[in-house]
């Protein structure tokens, strides 16, 4: 280290040549707010100097600006369905040099083996992985998990270096009640930070939820929803994934005076939507949708990194670490060149940095269900009335729609011609046979049927599908790969992506699982499916934390009241 200053120093001062010198750019300087020309010394795997310099290696990037690496505020690893190593593969060349991710899904089937794989797996990669320690193992006592985790279990994960604090905090009903567990994790974790998830809380409600030390939001889905939980000292991540979209609404409470209390982040991005871009995308629409240039990048750089206190990160000034993204222009946004530590990681879309894999026998073989027969998914006629889910375009959230019931021979069946469908959630972690059944209005399946391991968040099979032997044929094809996503018409598998790593994640690089999706989503549509991403949607179905009206394997939950409710009214 010492030597290490001593050979910064000397660069900086003009005494020596820099190893790299990124020369003539247009600077975009996140602390001053200003863009100027300038060269970029780099010595080692720092920033060392800004003007003028000469380096052992010199780039022109005179028609380029410079700007910091991206770093998404907020991250489901496991929702890309890759590991650590693709994942950073696919996010590199758009210019994220680090995230911030939530292990939550992978902890939600395995538990501490989970978190452990999942550091494991991410460490020495050119692209920094940070974990808040996942707060919800189970997410609720409305669903079968995997795992449970208390404080205690979680605690000796404090000492990881790249673990920075608590992730968030769905169960917001339990943080406002006062449960002994919860109030557990919240005193175990009071010296780290806390990261929240409360959709529509406010008030005096929110009062109590940030008051106990949460300090981050990526929930808000109307403007006014992020200035309150800014004005109660939260800082808002403006979420943009393929499922939520709420860069749009949110951007109208960005204002110069707050701007430093929102970051952005991709929650969950599937891999098609990965291929095409990270963060980059974000702030690429937020520029077009009218927010300065500076300001949005700066919501994607200095703001994550001073609220994680990530201390070298976030800016391309002196004594900060060399993650840098230069770029041709703010209306095309085209990622050139990225920078990781002072090494040219990725150019022009391609990988440049070399990354390893690791071993994962053990995240296997966890689809474990109880039998199933087509007498498990009969629902008999109780009331000619029913609580249906409906989908809401672009949203995770859904609404409850009561409505007649779509009856045959005394039993509750699909009706396609009302876009009304049979959903059920199959507990996949135990073998006890719970299966939650219910209805789904808006996928438009005309025949067939769609089955997931991925099911947010205690990763249950989910399936929709118009006829029982449909529904049947893709659970057994989900049994015997162990995990994925399947569709199925009749007692035939027309398309499946094995998802072996916990059904979660792909063993498989980025191109063949998009490839597996692109022929997934095409084979969908041919069965009447209009929704961008219908496994993405599918997958919400069964997260009883975000409001309206949600399915688990224990049955239909009304989020708000946070209560089981019966299908029938």
């Amino acid at each position: 280290m010492k030597n290490e200053l001593k050979e910064r120093i000397a660069v900086a001062r003009g005494l020596k040549k820099a190893d790299l010198v990124l020369k003539g750019g247009r600077l975009v300087n996140v602390f001053s707010g200003e863009i100027y020309r300038t060269d970029v010394a780099i010595c080692g795997n720092a920033v060392a100097g800004l003007g003028s310099y000469d380096g052992k290696k010199v780039i022109d990037v005179s028609q380029d600006l410079i700007v910091p690496g991206f770093i998404d505020s907020h991250v489901h690893i496991e929702s890309s369905m890759l590991t650590p190593a693709e994942f950073a593969k696919a996010a590199l060349p758009h210019g994220t040099t680090a995230v911030v991710a939530d292990p939550h899904e992978i902890a939600n089937v395995l538990g501490k083996k989970g978190i452990a794989y999942m550091l494991a797996a991410s460490e020495g990669l050119p692209l920094d992985f940070y974990f808040m320690l996942p707060s919800c193992v189970p997410a609720t006592d409305l669903e079968i998990s995997g795992a449970r985790l208390t404080a205690r279990d979680l605690r000796p994960f404090l000492n990881h270096e790249r673990v920075l604090g608590l992730a968030e905090m769905m169960n917001y009903p339990g943080v406002l009640s006062a449960e002994p567990a919860v109030l557990d994790k919240l005193r175990h974790f009071s010296h780290r930070l806390i990261d929240g998830h409360a959709p529509e809380l406010a008030g005096r409600d929110l009062a109590a939820y940030a008051g106990v030390g949460i300090s981050s939001d990526h929930e808000c889905i109307t403007a006014d929803e992020a200035k309150e939980k800014i004005r109660l000292g939260m800082t808002v991540f403006i979420r943009e994934g393929s499922s939520a979209k709420d860069l749009e609404a949110l951007l109208p409470a960005v204002t110069p005076a707050n701007s430093r209390f929102f970051t952005l982040a991709t929650d969950d991005f599937q891999p098609g939507d990965l291929k095409k871009g990270s963060i980059n995308l974000l702030v690429r629409k937020a520029i077009r949708l009218g927010i300065d240039p500076v300001t949005a990048i700066r919501m994607a750089t200095l703001n994550p990194a001073r609220h994680f206190g990530l201390r070298r990160k976030g800016a391309v000034l002196p004594g900060y670490d060399a993650d840098m993204v230069v770029i041709d222009n703010f209306e095309d946004f085209r990622v050139r060149m990225v920078f990781k530590g002072g090494k040219l990681a990725a150019e022009d879309g391609k990988i440049r940095a070399a990354i390893r894999s690791v071993r994962h026998a053990y995240t296997k073989g966890t689809v474990r269900p109880a039998a199933l027969t087509q007498q498990h998914l009969q629902i008999k006629a109780r009331s000619g009335q029913v609580r249906v889910i409906e989908l809401v375009p672009s949203e995770i959230e859904t609404r409850q729609a009561i409505m007649p019931a779509p009856i045959r021979n005394g039993h509750v069946v699909s009706d396609p011609d009302r876009d009304i469908l049979k959903i059920a959630v199959i507990e996949r972690h135990k073998g006890t046979g719970n299966i939650g059944l219910g209805l789904v209005r808006g996928f438009g399946l005309r025949s067939g049927a769609i089955a997931s391991t991925v099911a947010h968040d205690s990763h249950n099979i989910v399936v929709v599908g118009v006829g029982d032997d449909d529904i049947l044929a893709a659970v057994r094809e989900i049994r015997k790969m162990q995990g994925g996503l399947v569709v199925a018409n009749g007692k035939r598998v027309l398309a499946e992506l094995p998802l072996p790593i916990a059904g979660l994640m792909s063993d498989r690089p980025l191109d063949r699982v998009v490839r597996g999706l692109e022929e997934i989503d095409r084979t969908v549509r041919e069965l009447g499916v209009k929704l961008d991403h219908p496994f993405g949607a599918l997958s919400f179905l069964a997260l009883p934390v975000v409001p309206e009206l949600k399915l688990t394997d224990r049955g239909l939950v009304d989020v708000k009241r946070f209560a089981l409710v019966d299908l029938f009214v």
